[in-house]
């Protein structure tokens, strides 16, 4: 192993049997790959230091990725911070098989994390919900695993989510419905994203 394999093998838990194919999602120069949501007064969105700037606007400011997206068995990591704002600053919308659900961090005023919907309620009602104490303009390490056994996520190797699949109805809120199958948006609040990478895991 050279030292940069050696590097990502100890800061990614997955072995180097399970990675199929790690590729980065945004190239810190461009929205290459990327589409503006369509959202009714959301803010502008532009590139700045190599990152993605979602601009606060009247509700939902996001992107959406348009090439292949898994719909299972992935890992997806990114930097999120909040610039400006009290609610979430990234909204992660990703597919879990044919349905999908949103990763939220620093909603309902500010600090609720967790996973939107499951059997319809929203992650400040459902059993993934957390608090966490997010500081403005302070980049965050999140990262996001999907398999058919759970869906987990970490803020900075913090785990915030343990949720095993199983018969649950998971769903989106009609807000981020746009934003599917594979999507980052924001809430009321100016929010900045960059090093996002999406991993397929072997099976």
């Amino acid at each position: 192993m050279n030292i940069l394999t050696i590097l990502l093998f100890l800061l990614n838990p997955l072995t180097q049997d399970d990675v199929q194919e790690r590729r980065s999602l945004f190239d810190g120069e461009s929205l290459k790959g990327w589409e503006v949501i369509d959202a009714i007064g959301h803010g502008s969105v532009s590139v700045d230091n190599e990152s993605i700037i979602l601009e606060k606007g009247e509700e939902i400011t996001g992107v959406k990725w348009t090439g292949d997206i898994p719909k299972m068995d992935y890992e997806v990591q990114l930097e999120a911070k909040r610039i400006d704002g009290s609610d979430f600053f990234c909204g992660l919308t990703f597919p879990v098989e044919e349905s999908f659900l949103t990763l939220v961090l620093g909603g309902w005023g500010g600090s609720v994390t967790g996973l939107s919907c499951i059997e319809s309620y929203d992650a400040a009602e459902n059993e993934t919900y957390g608090i966490w104490d997010f500081k403005q303009n302070t980049w965050y390490s999140v990262r996001l695993s999907v398999t058919k056994e759970k869906i987990e996520a970490w803020i900075d190797n913090n785990k915030i989510v343990d949720f095993v699949q199983g018969k649950s109805n998971l769903s989106l809120r009609w807000e981020v419905d746009i934003s599917k199958p594979f999507g980052i948006t924001t809430y009321k609040t100016t929010g900045a994203i960059r090093n996002i990478t999406l991993t397929n895991k072997k099976r």
